[in-house]
């Protein structure tokens, strides 16, 4: 599942329970980051459609989270 946040920046506790793990912080081209579980291909989650259409040909998997706007800002 990807959640998008635009206006408040998650704690790092709130990062590391939505993806369910430690945090991997990934940059998109465009400048915004995702968030997603750092083991995530070691502990086989799913794939993340939505995700990696927006990693343009990394395949991430598990949970993310998209900051951008004030979100990221406030990262």
């Amino acid at each position: 599942m990807l959640k998008i946040l635009k206006d408040k920046a998650p704690t790092l506790k709130e990062a590391q329970d939505y993806v369910e793990g430690y945090i991997e912080v990934l940059w998109l081209d465009n400048g915004d980051c995702l968030i997603v579980n750092e083991e995530g291909r070691r502990l086989n989650l799913p794939v993340n459609n939505e995700a990696t259409l927006l990693m343009r040909g990394r395949i991430i998997v598990g949970n993310a989270l998209l900051l951008t706007g004030n979100a990221l800002a406030k990262f």
